[in-house]
């Protein structure tokens, strides 16, 4: 039988250990990683097929609500919380159950079950199983080529148009996107968003900044000019741009 792969995320040491231990009583379940912070369990749960995630809400820095908010692909999400006033916000949400703490091994494996139906579901109405080498001899469409990004505002996502992008600074796990009448924050890296915007005229000039081409306002020895603002340009990025604009630097 394949296991469907699951994460927890919580960040009391008490909540990830008897979750783990309620995990590894069922054998369609295999645990991959436990966090105690949401943010280091994103780029798992965008690059890995994770089936499910045991989700906490109220965590340091940013809660299981504005998490689930910034997922991109959205496994099926079991929330575990010692807070009952928040199942509204986790149903509008569309999340597959929500366990209030403390969690009764019973009612942790009815939440399992509905969220393994729900994956079981998906899978039959994407079609047949097909193997892996059946797959590299069907060919791929290319991903659709989308001129805009939904970012994070308040308590809804809200479309950006790549076209009003000046620039992209880089925080560690949050990027900004600044336009001229707004600045956006989104929780991503900036590899994920550079291979993204380079499709649309964006260079990357120093590992914490990504520019529109078309939105360089001036170029001078080590930064450039967008509406106003100096960004710097980085040593190893410092040739490809000069190349590009056909400048001297």
């Amino acid at each position: 039988m394949e296991k469907t792969k699951c994460i927890i995320i919580d960040d009391e040491p008490i909540a990830r250990q008897y979750l783990s231990d309620y995990v590894n009583k069922m054998p369609q379940l295999e645990l991959i990683a436990a966090f105690d912070r949401a943010t280091d369990a994103y780029e798992l749960i965008e690059t890995t097929d994770i089936g499910i995630v045991f989700l906490d809400i109220h965590m340091p820095g940013l809660t299981g609500i504005e998490f689930i908010r910034t997922l991109q692909r959205k496994p099926e999400i079991i929330l575990t919380t010692a807070y009952s006033e928040y199942a509204l916000q986790g149903y509008e949400l569309e999340v597959t159950d929500y366990l209030l703490k403390p969690i009764s091994f019973e009612r942790f494996a009815r939440a399992v079950a509905k969220a393994v139906r729900h994956l079981s579901s998906q899978n039959r109405s994407n079609g047949p199983i097909v193997s892996e080498s059946t797959k590299a001899a069907i060919p791929v469409n290319e991903p659709i080529l989308r001129d805009y990004m939904f970012v994070k505002s308040g308590y809804k996502s809200v479309k950006v148009n790549i076209s009003d992008i000046l620039y992209v600074e880089g925080m560690k796990e949050y990027v900004l996107i600044y336009t001229k009448e707004k600045k956006y924050i989104k929780l991503d890296r900036m590899k994920n968003v550079e291979n993204v915007l380079k499709k649309h005229d964006f260079l990357r000039i120093h590992k914490s900044y990504i520019v529109s081409l078309k939105k360089i306002d001036a170029v001078f020895s080590n930064t450039v000019e967008i509406n106003g603002v100096k960004l710097p340009v980085g040593r190893n990025f410092k040739d490809e741009l000069n190349k590009i604009l056909g400048t001297n630097g």
